[in-house]
């Protein structure tokens, strides 16, 4: 199945934190794959969502290498893009919802959040690199991997 294929029907896409890394610094192996999505949210097919993790996950090696700018890019692109929504996590209802993912699929507890945030926003699908998320039943689970770019 192609990226293009996985997203019929899907209006707002949760991105995990490895396609968000592919896309900003371009991955020579994935960059290609994630383009495509990032075009998408760009042009307004979809909206991308991200949370608090994704951002802090995104940042830790820029910050421990000192990549100021590339440290800006991420930021940039999660708080200050259009078609972007940067999803908080703002209440206790999210912190019992990804306790009980985390029970339910015996995730680690970033990607439980993940998940909650993803569902409280509304998102059809979840685009990630880990197929961990597979065990996931809520929602529509993308793996970069395991999908095609069209020709």
């Amino acid at each position: 199945m192609t990226i293009e294929e996985s997203l019929e029907g899907v209006t707002r896409l949760f991105l995990d934190s490895a396609p968000v890394i592919y896309f900003v610094e371009q991955h020579p192996q994935y960059f290609p794959s994630v383009r495509g999505v990032f075009e998408r949210i760009q042009s307004s097919l979809i909206f991308g969502v991200t949370s608090p993790v994704t951002l802090a996950e995104c940042l830790v090696r820029p910050y421990r290498l000192g990549q100021t700018q590339l440290q800006q890019n991420f930021i940039n692109l999660m708080l200050g893009s259009n078609n972007m929504i940067f999803q908080p996590i703002t209440n206790s209802s999210l912190a019992l919802e990804a306790a009980q993912i985390r029970a339910r699929y015996n995730l680690q507890l970033p990607d439980a959040f993940q998940i909650a945030v993803a569902l409280a926003a509304g998102c059809e699908a979840f685009l990630t690199n880990d197929v961990t998320f597979r065990r996931v039943t809520e929602l529509r689970i993308l793996v970069l991997d395991e999908l095609k770019v069209a020709q």
